[in-house]
């Protein structure tokens, strides 16, 4: 087992890079990196395996995708099966824990970046994960006694703490990684964050499975739920923060050396301030949630019959993981430069609005709210003929959702490097979506029609795609430079970047560059 801190880039590893039209051949200097001597900072081997350093990102990725796995995800999975669980004719009660959770999330995700900022990864994680038990918790006891002031503290509560938890998260994902490497990294933690809703979809599918009715799920199902989230919380304390991190081409990530609760404050305005245009993002922030509430309610819990649910469940968060990894590994395709990659991007979320959502509503016309509402209404059943339409449509709903999760990620990657305005861009991303979520969360709770609830949906999404047009083609850029990443901080050059380190604007960085350790 190895553990010298000395880090070397591999000779034989071609660290040669094409530049664009404004950018010249340049060569990486190989450099020693010094790691520092502690337990963090020393790689190991198992055999023929390599393990890079704890305070590496990868590890940290690792670690941050297993907390939303259990946390997140057995939220997803709980509340992809319709109404948090519950029967079709008993989702109000969900629909308003959901209203009361996405209208805190939207005032603690907005303001997200200031508490990681000044609190550090680790804490925000941790704190976030707890909220999920307790939701989970109050809908447990729901099914047997009447709490609705408790159901409605723990959507607040859970709000509070998933706005923490997601900015923390967004923050590793796009600021601990190289440029080269944000969109892999995007599809291995949605792939890992939704294999948690795959397994967890798994537990009432098993379950349910000779259940042909439409009922809520079992007790055990909560008390599962329950356990992992909770183990999830207390996974994240092993996190360590930003400040410790090294890339393994020795860089830290950008912060401020002395966060104060008003400068953090303060950064949120000088983050729009320095990229002003990042508000033409905000509809599809909006957005990226609020096709959540028709997909979950409107189509899965009021059509099918409760085993079916939990069949389409699984598909839609299988359809997750594969869609994050496809899309995440063709953006870090270096051969194509990044500012064609954006448009080619934009282009093909277009393209799948009109497609995916277009076969939604030819489905959408077979029902309404009022039908679902009729005693005599049969929920569909994967053993009913034409199931096999229905099933795909919802597969690729799922695909639909990745595709455009994974867009936001990687063009709000692409503005900046730097941690403290990653945290505060996740941060508004996660705000907005979570205030779009609680509108639509709360117009389903009033019983507006599915067919409006789709339109709004198609539309809001088409026009989210023209409006995000204009920062994608101005401001996206083939690479950020490490001056651009350290404006609005306390920190320098000397703070970032190893001694005989080549400036990071003045080559496209390697995904992973080959080491020997």
């Amino acid at each position: 087992m190895s553990s010298e801190p000395t880090v070397q880039p591999d000779p034989s590893h071609d660290t040669s890079h094409e530049m664009d039209a404004k950018h010249a051949h340049h060569d990486l200097e190989t450099v020693d990196i010094a790691l520092p001597s502690t337990w963090m900072y020393r790689s190991r081997k198992v055999g023929p395996v390599a393990i890079p350093w704890f305070a590496s990102p990868k590890v940290q990725l690792g670690l941050v995708s297993f907390v939303c796995f259990l946390c997140p995800g057995m939220f997803n999975a709980l509340g992809g099966l319709g109404g948090g669980g519950k029967a079709a004719n008993d989702q109000t009660l969900a629909d308003d824990m959901n209203t009361a959770l996405y209208s805190t999330f939207a005032v603690f995700g907005f303001f997200g970046g200031t508490f990681v900022n000044k609190l550090g990864i680790k804490i925000t994680l941790a704190f976030g994960g707890v909220g999920y038990c307790i939701y989970a918790v109050s809908l447990l006891v729901s099914v047997h006694h009447s709490v609705d002031g408790f159901n409605i503290f723990a959507g607040a509560l859970l709000g509070v703490c998933a706005g923490l938890l997601w900015t923390a998260q967004g923050t590793i994902m796009i600021s601990y990684p190289n440029e080269g490497s944000k969109g892999r990294y995007f599809g291995v933690f949605w792939a890992i964050f939704n294999m948690g809703a795959v397994i967890g979809s798994l537990i009432p599918l098993g379950q349910s499975i000779n259940t042909k009715t439409n009922t809520t799920v079992t007790d055990g199902t909560y008390i599962a739920f329950i356990v992992l989230m909770f183990t999830g919380a207390l996974v994240a304390l092993l996190l360590c923060n930003a400040k410790d991190v090294i890339r393994p081409d020795g860089t830290k990530v950008v912060l401020m050396k002395h966060p104060s609760w008003q400068s953090e404050f303060v950064g949120l305005w000088e983050t729009l301030r320095y990229e002003p245009l990042v508000v033409l993002l905000f509809p599809m922030f909006w957005s990226s949630n609020w096709f959540t509430t028709y997909q979950q309610n409107a189509v899965n819990g009021a059509y099918f019959d409760t085993r079916t649910r939990a069949l389409n469940n699984l598909l839609y968060y299988l359809a997750q993981i594969v869609g994050a990894l496809m899309f995440g590994f063709a953006m870090d395709i270096e051969s194509i430069r990044r500012t064609l990659r954006a448009k080619l991007a934009l282009g093909l979320l277009f393209v799948l609005t009109m497609v995916v959502w277009g076969g939604g509503y030819a489905f959408s016309t077979r029902y309404t709210r009022a039908d679902v509402a009729m005693k005599s209404f049969v929920f569909m059943d994967w053993q009913t003929p034409g199931y096999v339409g229905p099933m795909f449509l919802y597969f690729f709903y799922g695909f639909y959702d990745s595709i455009w999760q994974a867009a936001v990620y990687w063009y709000m990657g692409a503005l900046s490097n730097s941690g403290r305005r990653s945290a505060n861009y996740v941060g508004f991303y996660k705000g907005i979506q979570s205030a779009g979520a609680a509108v639509m969360w709360s117009l389903d709770s009033r019983a507006i029609s599915y067919t409006a609830e789709f339109a709004s949906n198609w539309g809001l999404l088409l026009f989210s795609l023209l409006c995000a047009a204009p920062v994608i083609f101005l401001k996206i850029k083939d690479t950020i430079t490490v001056e651009e990443d350290l404006a609005n901080t306390d920190e320098t050059l000397a703070d970032v970047l190893p001694q005989g380190h080549p400036e990071k604007g003045v080559h496209h960085e390697s995904p992973e560059p080959n080491y020997k350790v």
